[in-house]
């Protein structure tokens, strides 16, 4: 629970959309309120550091990401594009928590603008969607009510047309590919579940194409078994 009141979520919105909108594009958000989460943005880093267990450190960044919530709209809303650390790191974190919707949200905002990472990431925003998001279905790690193929499919959406390693793009085919096949259960496919069937089909051996090493050589395989067993000759 966000350990802010709503007139200071409001104060929140405010500044941060006020020095959002007065940063150059391509330059730095400045001023006193980003200066003051910053500070705040380096201790809980700070306290993060501090936690061996990923579970724990998943479970704090849940509970501290609802005291940024105000400052992300506020940015979001008048934004001219000008580098925000406190910004592109609660999109990692989204991302860690499983809040897809949301990191996808400021995604679109940072690659828009060409947004930088803090450098402990290491990657563009690009790669590191390509990465993570579709690692966490894979792994199986998302909430259950997660839409996966519609948040997959945006982020497909959202990297088009962006530089990254083939195997992180190969990661997404991936784990699409896998997203289809679980609307199409274990038994003999459905005339309802045969589109989902060949869908899956294609992002998997879109996968292989993009790296030979990606490991869905024998899910094709089963997948045209089933395919073809359920298409009318």
């Amino acid at each position: 629970m966000a350990r802010i009141s709503p007139a200071q979520q409001h104060y929140q919105r405010t500044v941060a959309a006020m020095a959002a909108a007065t940063a150059a594009p391509g330059g730095v958000v400045t001023g006193n309120a980003y200066d003051l989460m910053c500070a705040k943005l380096i201790t809980d880093r700070q306290r993060l550091k501090q936690i061996q267990s990923i579970q724990r450190k998943i479970e704090v960044k849940r509970e501290l990401l609802p005291e940024y919530q105000s400052w992300i709209d506020g940015a979001l809303s008048t934004g001219t594009g000008a580098q925000d650390m406190v910004l592109t790191t609660v999109l990692v974190w989204h991302i860690d928590v499983g809040d897809f919707e949301r990191a996808l949200q400021i995604a679109e905002y940072a690659l828009q603008h060409n947004m930088k990472l803090p450098d402990q990431y290491n990657r563009d925003t690009a790669t590191m969607l390509l990465d993570e998001i579709p690692d966490a279905f894979i792994q199986g790690s998302p909430p259950q009510d997660v839409d996966a193929i519609a948040i997959l499919k945006r982020v497909d959406q959202l990297t088009t047309g962006k530089d990254a390693p083939d195997q992180a793009r190969a990661k997404l085919h991936k784990a699409l590919g896998y997203a289809c096949i679980a609307r199409t259960g274990e038994d003999d496919l459905t005339p309802e579940q045969l589109p989902f069937a060949k869908e899956g089909l294609q992002q998997l051996q879109r996968a292989l194409e993009l790296f030979n090493g990606i490991g869905v050589k024998k899910d094709i395989e089963r997948l045209e078994r089933r395919i073809k067993k359920a298409t009318p000759e």
